[in-house]
């Protein structure tokens, strides 16, 4: 489904954030990419959905060069994006979004299911503007809800857990898990989040611009739990064990 082949990405002064990466991830995977904080995580993320453009190699999906697709070009072809820090919309309510995400009319049992998975009631939300009165935690669970209604072909989470701590984090695990069976597309997930890295298929970890361990999470887990075998130990303070 997405390939890329020897990506790297610098910045204004020169210095690589992503060094001559190579990763693919199969249709139908749930992938949880993890390593240390300023390893370029999101940096990748936000190459594949198109935000920042390498400064060498290519990526595919499906077979496509999207190399030089705008973001809109690649949601338009199945790549939906959710990002660390959702953004507020002054004057947009939660109905708009969420059926702007799905891609037009939606009766409003679906719109209250949508808002139920993620721990928000319907009738609370469904008319309130995403602006300053809302917290970066509900904000964040309304993206969430908004991914489900999109059903892309390849969802990109930054993060999702950041801000949620009131919300009972065996639901958001369920939202994953139900976002993979009804769409039957793939997940990508940037997290250090311990349960997260549980229910993935492949994990990658990435330090230092590179990838320095990939594969399943069955071989991969138990090296990351002992800190063998990459560059980081999970259990710094910054790896979460809620």
């Amino acid at each position: 489904m997405l390939e890329l082949k020897h990506v790297s990405l610098s910045v204004d002064d020169g210095k690589e954030i992503l060094k001559n990466i190579d990763l693919t991830i199969g249709d139908g995977k749930f992938v949880v990419i993890t390593g240390p904080n300023g390893g370029g995580k999101s940096t990748l993320a936000k190459t594949v959905a198109g935000i920042l453009s390498p400064a060498q190699g290519s990526l595919f999906f499906d077979g496509k060069d999207i190399t030089n697709c705008t973001i809109t070009e690649r949601a338009n072809l199945g790549i939906g994006y959710a990002f660390q820090q959702p953004v507020r919309f002054k004057g947009i309510t939660v109905r708009d979004m969420i059926r702007l995400a799905a891609g037009g009319e939606l009766p409003e049992s679906q719109l209250c299911t949508y808002l139920c998975d993620v721990g928000l009631c319907a009738k609370d939300y469904i008319d309130r503007e995403l602006n300053a009165s809302l917290s970066g935690g509900e904000i964040k669970r309304i993206e969430i809800a908004m991914s489900l209604a999109r059903k892309s072909k390849l969802t990109i989470f930054d993060e999702p857990e950041a801000g949620i701590d009131l919300w009972s984090f065996q639901n958001l695990i369920d939202v994953f898990r139900k976002l993979r069976r009804e769409i039957q597309g793939s997940i990508l997930i940037i997290s250090h989040q311990e349960r997260i890295l549980e229910i993935a298929d492949e994990i990658v970890v990435l330090a230092d611009g590179q990838i320095t361990a990939q594969g399943p999470k069955e071989e991969i887990l138990p090296k990351l739990l002992k800190g063998e075998s990459c560059t980081f130990c999970p259990r710094q303070e910054e790896f979460c064990h809620e």
